[in-house]
């Protein structure tokens, strides 16, 4: 990467630092198997107050019961439709698959070494994605590679940061975290994610793994196959 190192490094999960594999064969059928009975089981507190008003806002549709909602948030699963609410409660279920065993975070052997290289130089290092921020921080801190928790700064999803195919969430992201754009390296596997990281002033690096159906470049940018040279020690 030529110039200065930058300040801040911001990673996406699904084909970056964990398998896209993992999250559709795994992760999704695990919380959509669950939905009723974790809206069942959690009748009347806040989680599922939040739950209900949400779908209820996103699907236009005020007068859902809990049925109406659990099929709701079932019909977005399977169409695998980004919806904040949908996103809130898979983050919620996968918690529970983690607290209990039954789940653990996929992240590729070279992503804890490459955090750990970026801590070391003083960047700073941070997670976006459209899985809920509970999501991400199950995720990582029961990894296959143990609680990486340490090794990140933050994380942003769809709610706190907004859509990422929209250079209007790097905009709120590098107010959030105080880094300029411009010393901010965003890594994804997404031609449209790292195109509007761009135009929103940040530097990028696409990431396509091995193996993966679309070839082995995100088309219009630098690609790199893992994240073993990407801002090596100094």
């Amino acid at each position: 990467m030529n110039g200065p190192a930058p300040r801040a490094v911001v990673c996406d999960i699904e084909g970056t630092t964990g398998s896209a594999d993992h999250v559709r064969d795994v992760l999704f059928p695990y919380a959509r198997e669950r939905l009723t009975h974790w809206l069942a089981a959690h009748r009347g507190q806040p989680a599922w107050e939040r739950v209900l008003h949400a779908t209820r806002a996103h699907a236009g549709a005020p007068d859902l019961d809990e049925r109406g909602v659990a099929a709701t948030l079932a019909a977005w699963s399977d169409a695998d439709v980004k919806a904040p609410p949908l996103k809130d409660v898979q983050g919620l279920i996968w918690a529970d698959g983690y607290a209990s065993g039954e789940l653990a975070g996929h992240v590729y052997e070279d992503v804890p070494p490459a955090l750990a290289r970026w801590q070391r130089a003083g960047i700073a290092r941070y997670v976006y994605s459209s899985g809920s921020v509970a999501a991400q921080r199950g995720w990582f801190a029961h990894s296959d590679h143990g609680d990486l928790s340490p090794l990140l700064c933050g994380h942003f999803d769809l709610a706190n940061a907004g859509a990422k195919r929209d250079p209007a969430s790097y905009l709120a992201i590098t107010a959030r975290i105080g880094v300029p754009a411009g010393a901010t390296l965003f890594l994804s596997d997404v031609r449209e994610e790292l195109d509007a990281a761009l135009q929103a002033g940040w530097r990028v690096i696409g990431v396509r793994r091995a193996g993966d159906p679309r070839g082995d470049r995100v088309p219009g940018h630098a690609t790199v196959p893992d994240l073993h040279g990407v801002l090596p020690d100094p």
